[in-house]
């Protein structure tokens, strides 16, 4: 049952990885891979040496770093304020619709993001102006765009990590809560001493498996919102790679670019596994 799939990942995964030689090569489409001059480590050194790679380094860490702290603390505060409510119908209505916007592609959204988020006629520019502030281009000003691009995606992807800390709560037995409350402890308390603690293992766990996104800043939701007036804050590794290659038709170099950044991704997955099996037990084999 399971070599259909093997053959699949063999094929459209490891298959590909063979194309990873481009780094190394001046590729020529007419002569093909195999035949394109070998260049040894001529594009890696172009690839430090352009002026926009630190930038575009710390626009990517810096992105990715703000969706992994807040991608942990929102969904894990909404997950335990979640548990408070009482009213299941209620509980369930506002979890299904913090979870909707998982299911849609950055295509759709960033459509619906453009629209809301216009200066001229966006609703959101139109509530500051009620209350006298003027208007923000969200996705055209340096000192707005990474701010925007971190909510955003926070915005759809919180509803999913709630769930995982709902699931977690859910675990924590229920008999502490009432030794807690028998104690003198109120709802804050119980939170405090019983639902934080009985969270800690999969709050380890989850903040140490996002190591490994440390260099995956969202390549569908910028491509899909930024534009060259952003570049400075917005350009992150992965749409700098489709402009050299796509667009510029710089093979050699977009593909060192990739590798640079799947070699460093690689060695920070493995680092993030290694971590979540020493601190938080948990092993994929």
């Amino acid at each position: 049952m399971v070599l259909p799939s093997l053959i699949i990942v063999l094929i459209y995964s490891y298959g590909p990885m063979a194309g990873a030689v481009i780094a190394f090569k001046k590729f020529l489409p007419a002569k093909g891979i195999f035949h394109s001059p070998w260049i040894g480590w001529d594009n890696f050194q172009y690839m430090f040496l352009m002026p926009d790679t630190p930038q575009i380094i710390a626009n990517t860490v810096t992105i990715a770093v703000m969706k992994i702290a807040f991608g942990l603390l929102v969904p894990l505060t909404s997950a335990i304020l979640l548990n408070e409510v009482r009213q299941a119908l209620f509980r369930r209505t506002f979890q299904t619709l913090i979870y909707l916007p998982h299911f849609l592609s950055w295509v759709i959204l960033g459509g619906i993001l453009i629209d809301i988020l216009s200066p001229t006629s966006g609703i959101v520019n139109q509530a500051l102006g009620w209350f006298g502030f003027k208007p923000i281009y969200f996705l055209g000003d340096n000192r707005w765009f990474q701010f925007t691009i971190v909510m955003s995606d926070i915005w759809k992807e919180f509803g999913f990590g709630t769930i995982v800390y709902l699931a977690a709560l859910t675990g924590i037995n229920p008999t502490l809560y009432e030794a807690a409350e028998v104690d003198g402890a109120g709802r804050w308390r119980q939170i405090w001493h019983v639902s934080l603690p009985g969270m800690t293992p999969i709050i380890i766990l989850m903040a140490v498996l996002s190591l490994g996104n440390v260099l995956n800043a969202g390549f569908d939701q910028i491509f899909n919102l930024y534009s060259p007036q952003v570049y400075e804050t917005g350009d992150i590794i992965d749409t700098f790679v489709y402009r050299l290659g796509i667009q510029q038709f710089q093979y050699g170099v977009a593909t060192a670019v990739g590798l640079f950044k799947s070699v460093i991704s690689f060695v920070l997955i493995s680092l993030s596994y290694f971590l979540a099996y020493r601190l938080a037990n948990y092993r994929i084999f």
